[in-house]
């Protein structure tokens, strides 16, 4: 059984396949163009094949550092996501993965950056070794090259003497390249998932020096330092007959000229780097919009509620917004799904105190036990955004499962509210008409301030007939022997003891199995959207559910996994 999960995923392995393949078709096109272009031969003489392999991986290199950038600029995601008739069904879902994207990219980019370092260093002791006393015929001649006037140096390396690091480090390709090799080293060593969830800050700061490294790879080959036979050169230097010997280049031959290649680096990432300055050019727009807070709540859990109004603010269920606080930080901008419905005059978000600047938020807005503040006392906020989410096309499906972990639960209260909205207005056609709604969390306490939505939800759903169409499942997997007590006692009550709802709250973990089989049983020859914001090991979980649910005919149920993700 697998369906059009087959589709999905065909069309992701096909992008990948596709990257790869102009990855190979640059390495090998550039690597045998080096190998065998006439005006690199004296170079090759000295350099080997390690030339070919320097230079290929460049090319690869310039390529990727093209594409690492594309994934991460959330205006041109939303607008392709909002307004382009191409992203539409499977190919919108691609979108959503985004950052797998850009994590392969810069997989890409470090292998072709290993690769061009390494030839590279093979390089220079070739050109050191070309200078020894042991070095003779063509390749001493090449390496004498530039020691009298009227004469073009091949190799860089002037004397057998000379401290080649030091040598390295007074050049333009010495010292950028050094530069670029700490920053890629330092970018990637903090983007590990360790890091990330320990200290996102330390992340976000060194993820920025990205901006170093895009500066040095387009001066990186202004040095020029590898330089192949210019083409008047050529012309008057005949290589066939000349190349045997290099005692007669005065005589019968003209001595070889070299110079370097121009440099290209600049002429692949220029574009990425004019789209991340129009992203920042934005961001600074909306950073000067004024952002007026409305209200603040402080809800168990270390959770905030934040309500805010800007001018022109227009979103859509399960978007989500990047917000600053200057008085904490003037750099940081972190992202927050809005807990609002479109059809209210104000977006909300809720954050949880989970790392330096989030406690520091809270902190400031007078939560753990803190008095709240008074509106015109608070720290200013800043927005930016909104932007669009893998939620946002839970109104494409007929049936919707909605799938949240602990915290995860906030994109679903837009979607929620906004369905809550469309049920009050009679005249309002919408094409979803079943929700599957799971939350699972561990701590009691989480629930409240969620439990006031569901229960309100739940009243007008039976107020309009409307009961069927949202099916929640609360799961509750942690509790201690009073809680136990007490849920035992109250057991036979009509509403939960949690959350007050007419629906009990599970205790345990969902039977993935049984609930997929029971919704596919219910809803055949349907595609379903099942929505998931969470751990990534739950997500692997529903991952393999909609592969394993989903009918290999075409006329039967499909399911088809989204993901929340920033």
């Amino acid at each position: 059984m697998m369906g059009c999960w087959i589709l999905n995923e065909s069309l992701s392995i096909i992008l990948v396949l596709s990257w790869l393949g102009v990855n190979l078709y640059l390495f090998i096109d550039t690597f045998y163009w080096y190998e065998e272009e006439e005006s690199f031969l004296y170079t090759r003489v000295i350099l080997g094949s390690t030339l070919a392999w320097a230079r290929a991986s460049a090319v690869c290199l310039n390529f990727n550092c093209m594409l690492i950038l594309l994934p991460v600029s959330r205006n041109l995601i939303s607008f392709m996501r909002g307004t382009s008739a191409c992203f539409r069904g499977p190919w919108r879902r691609q979108l959503d993965k985004n950052l797998k994207f850009h994590k392969l990219v810069a997989y890409g980019i470090v292998i072709n950056a290993t690769i061009h370092v390494v030839a590279h260093l093979f390089n220079l002791e070739h050109y050191y070794w070309s200078q020894s006393p042991e070095a003779e015929g063509l390749v001493a001649a090449l390496s004498k090259l530039g020691d009298t006037p009227n004469e073009t140096y091949l190799n860089p390396i002037r004397t057998f003497h000379t401290n080649t690091i030091t040598e390295l480090l007074t050049t333009i390709a010495g010292i950028t390249g050094l530069l670029i090799s700490l920053a890629l080293i330092l970018i990637m060593t903090s983007s590990t998932e360790f890091i990330r969830q320990v200290s996102y800050e330390l992340f976000w700061y060194t993820h920025h020096v990205f901006i170093i490294f895009f500066i040095g790879l387009a001066i990186h080959g202004a040095g020029r330092i590898v330089r192949g036979q210019t083409p008047e050169s050529l012309l008057l230097h005949n290589i066939t007959l000349c190349r045997d010997h290099p005692e007669e280049w005065q005589v019968r031959c003209p001595v070889p000229q070299f110079s370097g290649k121009e440099p290209s680096a600049w002429k692949w990432v220029l574009g990425p780097m004019v789209l991340y300055a129009c992203e920042r050019i934005i961001r600074f727009w909306r950073f000067q919009q004024e952002v007026i807070i409305t209200k603040v709540v402080s809800h168990p859990s270390g959770v905030l509620e934040l309500c805010m109004k800007k001018r022109d603010f227009k979103m859509a269920p399960g978007q989500y917004v990047l917000i600053q606080c200057p008085s904490i930080s003037t750099l940081e901008w972190h992202p927050f799904t809005l807990t609002s419905a479109p059809q209210e005059d104000f977006f909300s978000v809720h954050i949880r105190a989970a790392g330096d600047w989030t406690e520091a938020l809270c902190k400031a807005f007078g939560v753990e036990g803190q008095p709240l503040k008074e509106p015109w006392s608070l720290p200013r906020l800043a927005v930016d955004g909104p932007f669009g989410a893998a939620l946002t096309d839970v109104f494409h499906y007929r049936v919707s499962m909605c799938i949240a972990a602990g915290i995860g639960v906030t994109p679903f209260a837009a979607l929620l509210k906004s369905i809550w909205y469309q049920c009050c207005e009679a005249q309002t056609q919408c094409k979803l008409n079943k929700v599957y709604f799971y939350w699972i969390c561990r701590d009691p306490g989480a629930f409240e301030w969620f439990a006031d939505l569901l229960l309100a939800l739940e009243t007008k759903m039976s107020e309009q007939g409307k009961a069927h169409f949202l099916s929640y499942h609360i799961f509750l997997t942690g509790w201690d022997e009073n809680q136990a007590f007490h849920i035992a006692l109250h057991w036979d009550e009509n509403a939960d003891v949690i959350t007050g709802l007419r629906q009990k709250t599970y205790y345990g973990r969902p039977n993935w199995n049984h609930e997929f089989q029971q919704v596919a049983f219910s809803h055949p020859s349907s595609n379903i959207g099942v929505f998931f914001c969470g751990p990534k090991a739950l997500s692997k979980i529903l991952q393999k559910m909609c592969r394993v649910y989903s009918s290999a005919d075409p006329r039967g149920v499909h399911f088809y996994y989204n993901r929340e993700s920033f």
